[in-house]
């Protein structure tokens, strides 16, 4: 199944912020941009790139509240209990579309009770090694797998995270077994694969494409649906002869349900306008790798949809449990 994002217009949404200029969220204070994971991540630096801009065009103070926990479920359930008028979003990570099969106890649905703003954009996972170990490409991994069942490690950033689920999904496509080992973090994941604990690691571009380019790592796959420019030698899945299999860290904005139309009309015109300057858009695309989608509500809402289904059946066929 494809994970590709089809990028749609937003010239209604833009239509109906500019229809309604003295438009306001309503209630005393801050907006608050809740982030549900600590600070330092790559959701926090997308969330306080875009907060500047934000506040200049929603003519409001904007701050970012990190609240972490649970896989994000903490500050995400903070979200959906807040009320509905404008003053509280939700900016999330890839790890929200696993919640549902990952915490089946989970107090809120996130389709109902959550609603869409905007996909920012994505970055693909990508698989690395030390230079010194053999596997040049995909092809070179799934054929050392397969000639030692079990005997080829991978580490990744958490059990249940999309990066592991990738590799359950590749072993299952590829008829290969890979111990895994879940990090709690990705800089642990990378200073073990560096010191050669691990034989390979999967990892958003943003996390590894600066030990790529430093030659602390080699990069062996990546999972997008086209090669990034920073990657550009380093195949695609499908290249690889994987098609459909693709992995994207993202990041998305939601509102409580029930936000009125034009606040979200007006959150959506105000993070592209923030997210297409130039130098945010530089930074996006250097630092975290991003490819930025900008997309309407709708289109995350299909999106998010899509993800949930894709990820939690891999969670429930291969009984995974958060660490």
């Amino acid at each position: 199944m494809t994970h590709r994002i089809t990028r749609r217009t937003a010239l209604g949404l833009a239509g109906a912020a500019l229809a309604a200029p003295a438009l306001r969220a309503q209630g005393p204070g801050a907006i608050r941009i809740v982030v549900p994971f600590a600070p330092g991540g790559s959701t926090d630096a997308v969330a306080r790139l875009a907060s500047v801009g934000l506040g200049q065009r929603l003519g409001q103070p904007v701050v970012v509240e990190n609240r972490s926990g649970a896989a994000g479920a903490i500050g995400t359930e903070a979200v959906v209990r807040a009320a509905p008028d404008g003053q509280t979003w939700l900016l999330t990570f890839d790890s929200h579309a696993v919640l549902p099969a990952l915490l089946p106890n989970l107090g809120f649905n996130l389709t109902r009770d959550l609603d869409p703003v905007m996909l920012i954009g994505g970055a693909p996972y990508v698989i690395a090694c030390r230079p010194d170990r053999p596997f040049r490409d995909l092809a070179g991994l799934v054929a050392a797998a397969k000639a030692k069942p079990d005997a080829v490690s991978y580490g990744s950033t958490g059990n249940g995270t999309i990066g592991h689920l990738t590799m359950m999904l590749l072993q299952s496509r590829s008829g290969t077994r890979m111990p895994h080992l879940a990090y709690r973090g990705g800089g642990l994941a990378v200073n073990d694969t560096i010191a050669g604990h691990v034989d390979v690691m999967i990892g958003s571009a943003a996390l590894l494409a600066p030990h790529v380019a430093g030659g602390s790592l080699r990069a062996i796959a990546q999972f997008g649906p086209a090669r990034l420019p920073a990657l550009a030698q380093v195949q695609t899945a499908a290249e690889a002869g994987f098609p459909g299999l693709e992995a994207e860290a993202w990041w998305g904005v939601f509102a409580p349900a029930g936000t009125p139309a034009p606040l979200v009309a007006r959150m959506n015109a105000a993070l592209r306008e923030s997210l297409s300057e130039d130098r945010v858009r530089r930074q996006m695309e250097e630092t975290q790798q991003a490819r930025l989608v900008l997309s309407d509500p709708p289109a995350l809402q299909a999106f998010v949809e899509q993800q949930i289904a894709t990820w939690g059946a891999v969670v429930r066929e291969n009984a995974i449990r958060p660490d």
